[in-house]
């Protein structure tokens, strides 16, 4: 990686840091409050400081036209609507460490999504890599015995992950073509607005003042760290990596999410990391860094291509 983007990178080290730690808040919120209101509060939160702040920070900003409208929309579709749903659905009755873990199929996804609508170039290397990473997941996701898959299938939880990783994955890529006209912070903020039109009338079915009433100073405490750190400020810096060193090369630290969340889950809630998840996240990270290795390959190879040819 180059070092000219070192401060990219340490931005995308805090982000997926940060978003380890957001299994554990979501995991506390979703005690008494359904997890769709969380997700209200989450990005309801959210905006009341991204629009202010997008309004003092770029004040002479691109005005969206109708086109732009619906990318944007499909930004609060994906990354705020769908993928929080299914987030705080997976806190709530899956495992932190495995629904962490899997999380890690994010990557591969977003190098296959980026090559075939961004045109990044893949190679036998990068697919081996995708393969391995996502052998990993169904590793974990199977508790060390992919064959039942045959006969018994995913458990619907195990569908709200991979559907958590679907959404997220589509939500990074699509974010690499709004910020050809619109700003890091301006895309997130625009998402977030929307995605948080998208989540109002469910919110307001699922939530109830009993529900509200019952949530002690923990869930309040956990919904701010969602709000603030983990939406507000983190998804700026996320899409501020996709743009400035690409979704194939940012989706490489989401692999950070599984340390930070197991570390923050054995702390909280006496889970524990087992030889099965060891096994797991061997292949996921073997996968990671074999795409890594095949994209500096291409740059390489790119870079001598141009320089052999002028």
């Amino acid at each position: 990686m180059s070092t000219k983007n070192l401060n990219t990178y340490i931005l995308l080290f805090l982000t997926t840091t940060i978003w380890g730690g957001a299994f554990v808040a979501g995991k506390i919120a979703t005690t008494t409050l359904h997890p769709v209101s969380v997700a209200f509060f989450r990005f309801f939160g959210a905006s009341l400081i991204l629009f202010p702040l997008l309004h003092w920070k770029e004040p002479n900003r691109p005005i969206p036209i109708k086109k732009d409208w619906g990318v944007l929309a499909l930004l609060g579709l994906t990354g705020v609507f769908l993928y929080n749903i299914f987030f705080f659905i997976a806190t709530k009755y899956a495992p932190i460490v495995k629904s962490s873990l899997v999380i890690a199929v994010n990557a591969p996804l977003i190098t296959l999504l980026s090559a075939l609508f961004l045109k990044e170039k893949l190679n036998r290397r990068s697919v081996l890599g995708m393969f391995l990473a996502v052998f990993g997941a169904i590793y974990i996701i199977t508790d060390g015995h992919p064959s039942v898959l045959i006969d018994i299938g995913f458990s619907p939880i195990d569908l709200v992950l991979v559907g958590a990783c679907l959404s997220w994955s589509t939500y990074s890529v699509i974010g690499k073509i709004a910020m050809k006209k619109f700003s890091p912070l301006a895309a997130t903020t625009y998402a977030t607005g929307f995605g948080t039109l998208f989540l109002a009338p469910f919110a307001l079915y699922y939530t109830s003042f009993a529900s509200i009433e019952a949530s002690g100073w923990d869930v309040w405490l956990s919904v701010l760290y969602v709000a603030i750190f983990v939406s507000a400020i983190s998804f700026v810096w996320w899409y501020n990596g996709i743009q400035k060193v690409g979704a194939s090369t940012a989706s490489v630290f989401i692999n950070v999410m599984p340390i930070s969340a197991t570390v923050m889950g054995t702390m909280f809630f006496n889970e524990h990391l087992t030889f099965t998840h060891i096994i797991g996240a061997a292949f996921v990270f073997s996968g990671i860094l074999l795409n890594i290795y095949s994209k500096q390959e291409n740059m390489v190879f790119s870079l001598n291509k141009k320089e052999a040819n002028t």
